[in-house]
């Protein structure tokens, strides 16, 4: 269903099927489609309330139909992810679009609030089937393995998956180097074995800090 023309854009083939999106993403389509407002960003109650609670909001639609969708967002970079039942974490201004047949919904995060724009909960989605996530720059995939652990500023990072366990510490980040920071900086640490995406352009944080 899901291909890239270019790097910035992507079209979506259904033959009757459905696939979610990031409300506002379409650019065009052809054929006859139907359009529909979800609520949320994550499925039931839970995923409700969660948004709500801690001000991340991720409106979605979902498109159903016969034809070509094609779907991009302030010129991002899109990146495809394939999912065979395992679950991605993302955060939700990175998430696009994903198979319609994948669920999403919350995972608590613990202290990555202080990404503007983000509550303590993180974006999942799981299932078989495509996703499509955006970077600012090309996304650089790197391998977590349990002899090399990885660190990353939390501004830079998208996305990871696989059987990997995150937890926050303090360090120093460029900003806090270059003087923009203040307060205590933090850093993602992650171990295990898994993949992270980090994007080249750090997204505005409050300084990093806690």
């Amino acid at each position: 269903m899901f291909r890239l023309q270019g790097s910035k854009v992507l079209a979506v083939d259904m033959t009757g099927d459905a696939v979610k999106a990031k409300n506002g993403a379409m650019v065009a389509y052809d054929g006859r489609m139907d359009f529909k407002k979800l609520s949320g960003g994550g499925e039931g109650i839970r995923g409700m309330v969660t948004r709500r609670i801690t001000g991340e909001q991720m409106t979605m639609m979902e498109v159903k139909g016969h034809g070509t969708c094609w779907f991009a967002d302030r010129a991002s970079e899109i990146n495809l992810v394939g999912l065979q039942g395992d679950k991605l974490y993302v955060e939700s201004s990175n998430l696009l679009a994903t198979d319609g047949g994948l669920r999403t919904g919350t995972s608590f995060t613990g202290m990555r609030g202080a990404t503007q724009g983000n509550g303590l909960f993180t974006t999942t989605v799981e299932g078989h089937g495509q996703a499509a996530i955006m970077s600012d720059g090309p996304a650089v995939l790197l391998r977590v393995s349990p002899q090399f652990p990885l660190t990353v500023d939390p501004g830079a990072y998208v996305a990871h998956q696989g059987n990997l366990r995150q937890s926050f510490q303090s360090g120093v980040t460029f900003r806090t180097l270059l003087g923009e920071g203040g307060g205590e900086a933090f850093q993602i640490r992650f171990e295990g074995d898994g993949l992270v995406y980090v994007q080249p352009s750090e997204r505005n944080t409050i300084a990093g800090d806690v």
